[in-house]
């Protein structure tokens, strides 16, 4: 094994790069912008050039580097190749083929940055020590990351980990931001528990915290919570039953030893943790549980570290 490893998680607006030890000990990180003008085509340019400087700076040869892990915002074949990431502008691009061959051939693997970064809550975060692991990424949607043995399951069209597609409701009215109704996403997200206390705002109900607030955020949901504000209760208590449903089927077909949950609501802490467990066992098969539910730990450096443990394999 060499000694280094770079991972490097795309975003639309951002990339943020890593130089890692591959013993999992992140040395330093940094951002370069993402330019997505002319349909992205200088993204992969610029994360090379910006991977070169730093090993001419550090007097980092190629012999030292293990390889390049990437993380992208679509879905990625077995290949490294993305057949559209409208985030960045592409159409079909063969990220690891054309990143490696513009820095000199060093190995370079890419992924789904969901599922990259439940790679990375497994080698070092929230999930370590186990194998069998579902992330749970609840923020503006419901992103997920199964991994199975190890290994992440990204399914023949890339889209395995899309959890927050499964349809929880054949009578939603309204459509999600995939263009179907019912997903999981607009009950178990940030913006879903946000709308059910829109919702219960409108019915009639005892006197609540979020009274005085027009458009209360996830967060001012589970602060009221935490203080035993009734509506706010009944607001937390749908969004786990519908949430823990979810992650019920889930276990029937994955049977994960952990649930991880991250994002933006996961910072509710462990009051989130306990409603959701419980939710989840109301549901779940037996065998299934005794499931164990823990917070990520590795906030946004998390798709670093799984890129970086997906040359590792």
């Amino acid at each position: 094994m060499k000694k280094y490893g770079f991972g490097v998680d795309v975003g639309g607006t951002t990339c943020k790069i890593g130089l890692f030890e591959t013993t999992g000990v992140l040395l330093d990180r940094w951002e370069i912008p993402t330019d997505t003008s002319e349909n992205g085509r200088n993204i992969l340019d610029d994360v090379a050039k910006a991977l070169k400087e730093r090993m001419a700076a550090d007097g980092i040869s190629k012999d030292d580097v293990q390889g390049i892990g990437i993380g992208i915002p679509g879905p990625v074949n077995g290949k490294g190749e993305v057949s559209v990431c409208v985030n960045l502008g592409w159409g079909h691009v063969a990220v690891a083929e054309e990143l490696s061959a513009k820095m000199d051939g060093i190995l370079v693997k890419a992924g789904n940055d969901a599922n990259v970064a439940a790679l990375g809550e497994m080698w070092q975060g929230g999930g370590k020590g186990y194998e069998d692991v579902v992330m749970v990424t609840l923020g503006t949607g419901v992103g997920g990351g199964i991994i199975v043995g190890g290994k992440v399951v990204a399914g023949s069209h890339g889209a395995g980990g899309e959890i927050g597609h499964i349809t929880m409701n054949t009578h939603e009215k309204d459509s999600c931001g995939c263009g179907r109704k019912g997903c999981l996403e607009q009950y178990g997200s940030a913006t879903g528990l946000a709308r059910l206390a829109r919702e219960a705002q409108q019915k009639e109900h005892e006197p609540s915290a979020l009274d005085g607030i027009a458009a209360p955020t996830a967060k001012d949901v589970f602060d009221a919570y935490k203080e035993g504000d009734a509506l706010a209760a009944q607001v937390v208590e749908k969004f786990a039953a519908v949430l823990g449903r979810g992650l019920s089927k889930i276990s029937c077909v994955v049977d994960p030893e952990i649930f991880v949950i991250g994002g933006g609501v996961s910072k509710a802490g462990q009051p989130l943790l306990d409603v959701l467990k419980s939710a989840f066992e109301k549901c779940a098969f037996s065998a299934c549980k005794d499931t164990k539910f823990a917070l990520a730990t590795l906030g946004n450096d998390a798709g670093m570290y799984g890129c970086v443990q997906l040359i590792l394999e």
